[in-house]
């Protein structure tokens, strides 16, 4: 059937939409769910063309691909800079290799005949000559009053984001790509503008919604660049909404897909699948730096499917497009992506193969993901544990020495969590009411600064009906704005009273730890610190009087000289002051930690660190992890429910690689897993779906053991439940 007879077909019972699937092409069918396509589509494909690639590609070579790898959704480009198909817009630039061609219909047909998903991709950044020579004022402007070239391109110029070439001109491309193909939805790339622009339409605009003149800086905590900000973000919603109502005027179930939104809670309002563009690593950033992204998208947009777009080829400064990566960096980016919720969209830039070597391993990852659908299919995570991100704070805090590098106090905390194998979710900190913390037995606020008396009064609610709370160096100390507060806004819940001023940075100074003084539910943060008499200190700490009596297992050694070498003593051995407050309260435990150990963590690496965070955790936590992991590895866990089963990821970290990319091997490692299961649930069966393997396991009640002989990029134990 056609589209238009697939949307004739469609009824609606009640408020339930009930779409029958597209006959599957031989070969490369796969379960379907009842539901709209962006819920049935595991498995995706992005072609993106390049201007040469008309005549010389070949459309068999792919369509025969994605039938191998059992691909069922695929994203295309289309047009904007440039048009893969006939346009009869004027100034949309065809192809100037298209001649009689029709690439995006080629391709839109072969992957209908295969019963795939299709969306199609535009990128509205760009422009040419010809657009400028008629339209001027569709072109960027810099702040000195320049048309700003493109500035990898300078044939292009580089359009406005916010004015009529996106709101007009590419409008009308929607509008005739969904008229020719009625694809399931358009994707925009790069479409949310490159910074200010000072073009008359954006001058106009932002003055008459503020009454202000453009920001003439990009200083994030400027107040009229964070109204820009604010402006910008309405502007980008106003253009989302009116591309997403001309697509869904075409075809009622077709969606528009931004490419990135400023704000990722509204995302979550208005976005039914999203296309998250991490495509790989660079620089220094770990592996499961994807799956952090798939757990803030997740925090905003619940159970939504996130889409993980990731490049077969190398994403560093120098932007090698035609390159091609290591198998084993591919393999292990995209187990992250999956482990944490994301279906995979491998991405290739020219539809001309230079380098097929990264092929093959996409083609195992995604035939092993086709065999194991059910399994992927997650209704919800399972972990008891959140950690809390605060666009918020990112946003409005700020402008002293020791708030600099916000972002390291949750990459601190990331990767202490992945080091002790514990499973764990990303909480919103504007979602911190009852229904979205339900799950949770403990939040993280790795400097989570800037909260509102609202959110403050939320986390008290969270905490006094049996939650647990770990928090770290100014959190709360900031309203919603960034404006100070004489005190906590969390006071009462940390025990402790602002002093005024925050220390550092501090060189040579210690954490002297008493173990004699954890005893009973304290010991708990000593383990493994037993004999160390004191451990390096954090860089900055927050001064603060305790309002309680408090245990006194952490205490500071202050700074004191570290030259000449006959000085270097300690003229303080003991002090009092507590640099970790622990309180029972009621069924939940609350541990405030005034110095920034988190992001100390980060940025020193220090195997102490690591420790006293994850012992203060699981000491908060109170319970045993859902999924207790006996290894020498290092492992990302993550915990799923399905339908009639759970499963649990490991992706195995374990890499001298692991800091710094690419992975050459991978290294395998063994686990010794027990898993808590569902107290309304019977476990029929255990699978290793990966491995392919059906282990032994000992069942103790609730809990099950087995271990998994070989681990060697992801490993998914399933349990069938009854």
């Amino acid at each position: 059937m056609d589209r238009r007879e697939f949307i004739k077909t469609t009824t609606v019972i009640g408020s339930a939409t009930f779409i029958p699937a597209f006959p599957a092409f031989a070969g490369n069918s796969s379960p379907q769910t009842d539901g709209p396509w962006f819920d049935r589509s595991l498995r995706w494909a992005q072609l993106a063309f390049v201007e040469n690639d008309p005549g010389r590609y070949d459309p068999d070579f792919w369509l025969a691909y994605f039938q191998k790898i059992h691909a069922d959704g695929a994203l295309l480009s289309a047009g904007g800079v440039v048009a893969f198909y006939p346009t009869e817009i004027p100034l949309h630039h065809r192809s100037d290799w298209l001649g009689n061609a029709n690439p995006v219909g080629d391709m839109v047909n072969g992957c209908r005949k295969m019963n795939m998903s299709v969306v199609l991709r535009t990128d509205p950044h760009a422009t040419r000559q010809d657009m400028y020579d008629a339209h001027p004022d569709y072109i960027s402007v810099t702040v000195d009053g320049q048309k700003r070239r493109h500035w990898a391109n300078p044939a292009l110029w580089v359009t406005c984001a916010y004015g009529p070439y996106n709101f007009d001109f590419m409008t009308s491309v929607h509008k005739e790509i969904m008229q020719r193909f009625e694809p399931d939805g358009i994707f925009s790339n790069r479409w949310a503008g490159h910074g200010i622009c000072y073009c008359e339409h954006c001058k106009e605009n932002f003055r008459k919604a503020s009454g202000l003149d453009l920001p003439q800086t990009a200083e994030r905590l400027d107040p009229v660049y964070r109204k820009w900000e604010n402006w910008r973000t309405s502007r980008l919603k106003e253009l989302w909404l009116l591309w997403d109502g001309v697509i869904r005027k075409q075809e009622p179930f077709a969606r528009f897909i931004p490419n990135g939104f400023p704000d990722k809670l509204e995302t979550g309002k208005y976005a039914d699948i999203f296309f998250a563009d991490q495509q790989a690593r660079s620089g220094v950033i770990p592996p499961w730096s994807n799956g952090m992204g798939a757990k803030e998208l997740r925090a905003g947009l619940g159970m939504k499917p996130i889409i993980n777009i990731f490049s077969v080829g190398v994403e560093e400064e120098y932007r090698w497009k035609d390159s091609v990566q290591n198998e084993a960096e591919i393999r292990i980016w995209v187990a992250e992506g999956v482990a944490n919720g994301m279906r995979p969209c491998f991405v290739k830039f020219g539809a001309f193969v230079y380098d097929k070597r990264w092929m093959k391993a996409v083609a195992g990852l995604y035939q092993a993901y086709f065999r194991n659908e059910p399994y992927l299919r997650n209704t919800a995570p399972m972990a008891r544990v959140g950690m809390v991100y605060s666009e918020q704070t990112n946003r409005n805090y700020g402008g002293k020495a020791w708030q600099d590098k916000i972002r390291d106090h949750s990459l601190g905390i990331y990767h202490s969590l992945v080091e002790d194998h514990m499973p764990f979710e990303m909480v919103n900190d504007r979602l911190l009411d009852a229904e979205h913390l339900k799950s949770f037995k403990l939040l993280i606020l790795p400097n989570i600064a800037a909260l509102s008396d609202a959110q403050c009064a939320q986390l008290k609610a969270f905490v006094n009906s049996g939650g647990s709370l770990v928090a770290t160096f100014e959190t709360s100390l900031y309203d919603e704005e960034g404006k100070p507060r004489p005190n906590f806004g969390l006071s009462d819940l940390f025990g402790v009273t602002y002093d005024g001023a925050v220390e550092g940075p501090m060189k040579n100074s210690y954490l002297k730890l008493d173990g004699d003084k954890a005893d009973g539910p304290y010991r708990q943060v000593m383990e493994g610190l037993e004999n160390a008499y004191r451990i390096i200190n954090s860089v900055y700490r927050v001064k603060v009087r305790p309002d309680l009596d408090f245990p006194s297992p952490v205490t500071l050694i202050p700074s004191y000289p570290d030259l000449p070498m006959e000085d270097v003593y300690p003229r303080k051995e003991t002090t009092g002051t507590r640099e970790l407050y622990l309180r029972d309260n009621g069924k939940g435990r609350v541990a405030y930690i005034p110095g920034d150990l988190d992001r100390s963590f980060w940025q020193l690496m220090n195997t102490d660190h690591g420790r006293l965070l994850r012992n203060t955790i699981r000491w908060a936590l109170n319970e045993m992890p859902i999924v207790v992991v006996q290894t020498p590895g290092i492992f990302d866990v993550a915990v799923w429910r399905q339908k009639n089963s759970m499963t649990v990821h490991f992706v195995n970290l374990t890499n001298p690689m692991m800091m710094k990319g690419p992975f050459r091997d991978l290294i395998p490692c063994m686990a010794r897993v027990q898993i808590e299961v569902p107290a309304d649930s019977r476990v029929t069966g255990v699978h290793l779906l990966m491995s392919g393997a059906t282990p032994a396991f000992e069942s103790n009640g609730r809990t099950i053991t087995l271990d998994v002989p070989e681990i060697l990029d992801h490993e998914i134990v399933a349990l069938d439940l009854a």
